[in-house]
């Protein structure tokens, strides 16, 4: 990796931005990735500035070695320009799978650049799908068999909840990744298309999925502690709950901007809420 290339960069303005963090609480608060703090208060710098935060030494050090790993090889290849776009891509991509799913968990927020680096991953794979990757103790196994098991594993981390990885950000990034490189060299979709497919399209399933039936998101809530199923009374209470949340974000938008600010969607909305 060259000395100033842009992921050595980028490297640099994750430790930097991240030490700050560390030592000031209110820096942290100020730019981390809060659901509440982008819909309803419309500050989107934080799609970007939240991933080059981190909670601690640990989760720094091991997406910077991962970073370093994968970004070598890839920026030589494609370029530092391409290179940055697929990174900023991830990056927002990743935050707004994680905003569109926790959009009624107003307290929710995240923080890492890891939707940034499965971008870089998942664009080395639709380019290189033959590349080998290992982790460790584990055995090196073809890009696109890597790419699929992680999409899996990520619809399975997303759906289950059962611990605190942001599967959201990285399925969310890590396809952005790919989408964006295939949009950069076209010539991929014919040279790589078994390994696109096989990556690409049960992560873009489940997507529209859960944009069709997003009850089937089983997340830790009020109505999901023991991923349970729906039950009417559930249904009935879940669906109150969401309107009032869509509601207070409409009487915010209002105390901030006056009622002529609304659009004519949320016109209707309020009124029919009201009722």
């Amino acid at each position: 990796m060259a000395i100033f290339s842009v992921s050595t960069i980028l490297i640099f303005l994750n430790i930097l931005v991240s030490y700050r963090g560390f030592k000031d609480p209110s820096f942290f608060d100020r730019y981390a990735f809060q659901i509440d703090k982008v819909l309803v208060y419309k500050d989107y710098k934080r799609l970007v500035t939240s991933g080059f935060l981190h909670v601690g030494w640990p989760h720094l050090l091991f997406n910077m070695f991962s970073l370093y790993i994968f970004s070598g090889s890839l920026e030589s290849v494609i370029g530092p320009v391409n290179f940055l776009i697929i990174y900023t891509a991830g990056l927002i991509g990743g935050d707004l799978l994680s905003l569109f799913i926790h959009r009624y968990h107003p307290d929710y927020s995240a923080v890492g650049a890891s939707g940034a680096i499965f971008a870089i991953m998942f664009s080395a794979i639709a380019i290189f799908p033959g590349m080998k990757i290992g982790f460790f103790f584990l055995p090196a196994i073809p890009g696109w068999l890597f790419g699929l098991a992680y999409v899996l594993f990520s619809i399975y981390g997303i759906r289950s909840r059962t611990n605190n990885i942001g599967h959201d950000a990285h399925l969310g990034g890590g396809l952005a990744g790919m989408l964006v490189a295939v949009l950069l060299y076209p010539s991929m979709i014919i040279e790589n298309s078994f390994a696109l497919l096989v990556v690409a399209v049960p992560a873009i399933a489940f997507i529209l999925f859960i944009l069709y039936k997003p009850h089937a998101l089983l997340i830790d809530n009020y109505f999901f502690k023991n991923h349970r199923p729906l039950t009417v009374e559930d249904k009935y209470n879940l669906n109150k709950r969401n309107q009032q949340q869509d509601l207070d974000k409409l009487l915010e938008k209002i105390h901030q901007r006056g009622i002529d600010s609304l659009s004519k969607k949320e016109r209707e909305m309020l009124k029919e809420y009201s009722k």
